[in-house]
């Protein structure tokens, strides 16, 4: 589902390195070019660690973002809709391995990534320390949470590094069913019974603020975007992807009759430009710093998780066999 366009930085680990001014400006050159940096090549010091970074925190999102659709697969309303949600959750799983195996071919062992979720080290998307309160509030996710991922997503699946571009197009694939469920989940409530209509409409007052937040904070106080950009890790801005998801999803809520809980949401026609209340950040801050109402119960499930994983992953462990890095 998952990667936010907002990527944590952690700025008391800047761990600058200085690279050699030629490979770097022979770097950044095939990176103007459009070609695709590989794993065997050389790349700067700080380029591996924003990746290994980004890659890392969507890995994180796709697994910790399966828990919240995945408590209402039980409660699921029919069996169709059940069989559909047990797909998706899957489906978001295997997502995390192959980003799992895309950070791998920078250096970074699954288990140590893992390690760093569970101790609360590396961080993942702030979106899904929220509560899934009511099935709608998973087609809510299931349309409005996938689709700025696709957004972000499809951007950064023309970006720089071939393993994470590769990955990304497969995800991207499988994304857009899963845009496409939660679409016709929200429809149907949208259009049902006035009880239906009303727990749709409640969903969305909840997710919007954190929506909103998935893109990340302002450009004006994110730091890294320049750089980031620059060698193509990012291929657009928070507020750029923040506006493009605006521009395609309002229309299609107010199409529905649904409102947003956002008295001073409108275009700008003289800009093309959204105007909206400013999201707040000091929220945004407490929530991916572990004060989100959800934070503490996401991260004992995945160590919940490990622990009792740990026999079969021992089972399978070969004595002589040494650790291999994926190819991507």
């Amino acid at each position: 589902m998952y990667g936010g366009g907002y990527i944590y930085d952690d700025t008391n680990n800047n761990n600058n390195q200085t690279d050699d001014a030629q490979k770097l400006e022979a770097f950044e050159a095939r990176i103007a070019a459009g070609e695709k940096i590989e794993p065997q090549d050389w790349m700067p010091a700080d380029y591996r660690k924003q990746l290994i970074r980004m890659i890392e925190q969507h890995a994180h999102s796709e697994i910790i973002g399966a828990l919240p659709e995945g408590t209402w697969i039980t409660r699921a309303p029919g069996f169709r809709r059940k069989l559909a949600l047990m797909a998706k959750v899957q489906d978001e799983v295997g997502h995390a391995q192959l980003l799992y195996s895309a950070a791998e071919t920078l250096g970074k062992s699954r288990e140590d990534m893992i390690n760093d979720l569970i101790t609360g080290k590396s961080k993942y998307s702030n979106v899904f320390n929220y509560p899934a309160e009511t099935w709608a509030d998973t087609a809510v996710i299931a349309w409005l949470i996938d689709a700025g991922a696709i957004i972000n997503q499809v951007a950064n699946s023309k970006g720089s590094y071939g393993p994470y571009c590769r990955a990304l197009e497969r995800i991207c694939t499988e994304e857009s069913f899963h845009l496409k469920y939660g679409h016709d989940n929200v429809v149907f409530l949208a259009t049902g019974t006035p009880t239906q209509r009303a727990m749709v409409q409640d969903a969305l007052n909840r997710w919007w603020p954190p929506i909103m937040h998935f893109f990340g904070p302002s450009d004006k106080i994110s730091v890294h975007t320049e750089t980031m950009m620059r060698w193509k890790l990012k291929m657009a801005s928070n507020d750029d992807m923040r506006q493009k998801f605006l521009d395609m999803y309002v229309p299609k809520i107010w199409d529905l009759g649904l409102t947003i809980p956002d008295p001073n949401l409108r275009k700008d026609e003289a800009t093309g430009q959204w105007q909206y209340t400013e999201p707040d950040w000091d929220e945004f801050k407490k929530v991916i710093n572990g004060g989100g109402p959800c934070n503490k119960e996401r991260l004992a499930v995945r160590k919940m998780a490990e622990e009792r994983g740990e026999w079969v992953r021992k089972a399978l462990m070969k004595r002589d066999e040494q650790y291999i890095t994926p190819l991507a």
